[in-house]
Formats: structure tokens, sequence, C-alpha cells
């Protein structure tokens, strides 16, 4: 095991697994009986007027065939739980930093953030012109990612949870199935361009921006291509890398998750860069 590997593990709890109590049937599409996105806002940490509160959404629980499953695994069960409706903005981060110094720029320790956290903000806590505010904030690694969403009594989406959701379009939740939906979102993750958070399409749970805008971080990025260094497994497994991957793939035909499953490949806990964000998420009691 690397230094870097050995202080990850002794620094970062064990990636969360979705609780499996309250996962049913995969839902049912609007219009087919199926209940109307749920908008919770979220509850806070600190005091709302120095962190703002955004709203939430209830993705209901289900099952699905991810592009990779691990050994022995076909299906994954999510537990219903809270999803941001949007990517966290750049003001809202801003707020964040101005709440907790610790993550500002020039204080983040280079074990937590690389050189390039928030280099594109005007300041250690400004993140720049109006125009921009409402964009994702991007340049931000996973640990601070995931200290602000628990600021927020919440917490980063799983893989699972965020590769679940992803897969509706406007009126279908499980559109993905379509052959049409993944052109779709290929189309989207190649003219991927920053834009202001909640601008995109929302979909069927009633979520904005899983394709074409900002990529996200998840709780357990590193579960799924699995290094010698991985938190998820002590071993290399070569099934997963270059023409081989794709015999183990759930759907081969879906360019997108294979861009989205690359790039969680290359990085690690401490990575930024001006096309990653993040949004949070909560578990369903």
């Amino acid at each position: 095991m690397t230094t870097r590997a050995l202080l990850l593990t002794l620094l970062l709890p064990l990636p969360l697994a979705p609780d499996a109590r309250g996962a049913g049937e995969p839902p049912r599409g609007p219009g087919r009986g199926a209940p109307v996105a749920t908008v919770v806002p979220a509850a806070d940490a600190f005091p709302r007027a120095v962190l703002p509160v955004s709203a939430m959404v209830r993705i209901g629980g289900g099952s699905f065939r991810p592009l990779y499953a691990q050994p022995g695994e076909r299906t994954v069960s999510v537990a219903a739980f809270l999803l941001d409706a949007r990517p966290v903005t750049r003001a809202e981060f801003e707020a964040f930093v101005r709440a907790a110094p610790r993550w500002q720029r020039s204080r983040a320790p280079r074990l937590f953030a690389d050189r390039n956290y928030l280099g594109d903000w005007a300041g250690p806590a400004d993140a720049g012109r109006a125009r921009d505010r409402s964009l994702p904030v991007t340049d931000v690694s996973w640990f601070a990612a995931k200290s602000y969403c628990e600021a927020r009594s919440a917490r980063l989406p799983t893989v699972a949870e965020w590769e679940y959701a992803a897969r509706a379009d406007e009126h279908d939740w499980n559109a993905a199935a379509h052959p049409g939906f993944r052109q779709r979102a290929l189309e989207l993750a190649l003219g991927r361009r920053l834009r202001p958070a909640g601008s995109g399409f929302r979909n069927a749970w009633g979520v904005s921006d899983l394709h074409g805008n900002a990529l996200e971080w998840v709780y357990d990025f590193a579960s799924i291509f699995a290094g010698g260094d991985s938190r998820a497994t002590s071993r290399l497994d070569r099934g997963l890398t270059c023409a081989s991957g794709v015999t183990h793939t759930g759907d081969p035909g879906d360019y997108a998750a294979y861009l989205r499953y690359a790039l969680r490949a290359t990085l690690d806990a401490r990575s930024t860069t001006g096309t990653l964000g993040f949004r949070c998420a909560r578990s369903v009691p």
C-alpha cells in the first residue's frame, strides 16, 4: 500500500452503502400513477443566513443494472433518498468558505485539496463576478465537497444513487433503457459546458443538470475502477480497463456512463478540475 493510500485509509470513513430498507420495484413514470417528486428544504448546520438552503427532491427506491457491477451482482438496489434538485453553486460555496475559513483557497491543506482548488476565484472567499455566481462550483475537492454537505446535515450521493437518478429523462424514470436517451446523454456529455445551475433539463424526478453541465463528485467514487490502492478493495481488477471492460458492463452502448466512470478512475480525493462539481444527498429515515 502506498503512503498516500495509507493516509486516506486512516483519514476517511469507509464508503457508505445504500440502506436496503424501503427499496422496492423500479418506480413508474409520471402519468402511470406515480407520485409527484417531493421538494424538501434542506436543514443547515450553519444558520440559514450564512449557508443558503437548497431544495431537495425525493428519489423513490428501486433497482437497476449499473454499467459496472461488483462480482456476483446483476442489479443494484437503491433505497429512497433525497437529492439536491440542482448542483451547488459558486455563491453557495462562497457562503460556506466564509463560514468555514479552513476551506478557503489560501488555507485548505494540500493533503485535502490540490493546488488548483478554487483556482479561478477572485479571492480566497470571493467567487467572482455576479454573472458567474449562479454557475455550479467547480475546482473543488472531494474532501471540500463532503465537508460542505456535512455542514448541511447531508452527504454526497453514492455512485449507485447518482447513476440511478441520472437514468431519467423528463417523462420516464427509466429512460436509460432506451437507445435514444443514451445518445442524447452522450451528446450532452461531449458538448458539456458550464451553465447556471438548474438550467439544464429537469428530469422526471425533478432533478436538473445530471447531464450536460458540471460533472459531479460521488461519495464512493473509487469503488468501481479498483486499483491496487483503492479504498474499496485491495485487488487490481484488470477487467474494468481498456477493451476488456466492455465485456463486463451492463450496457455496452451507454457511452456517456463510460465517460463518467473513466473520469472517476483518474481521481483521488484531493483532485480538482474546472468541470467537476457536486450536489448533496440525504438518506430517508
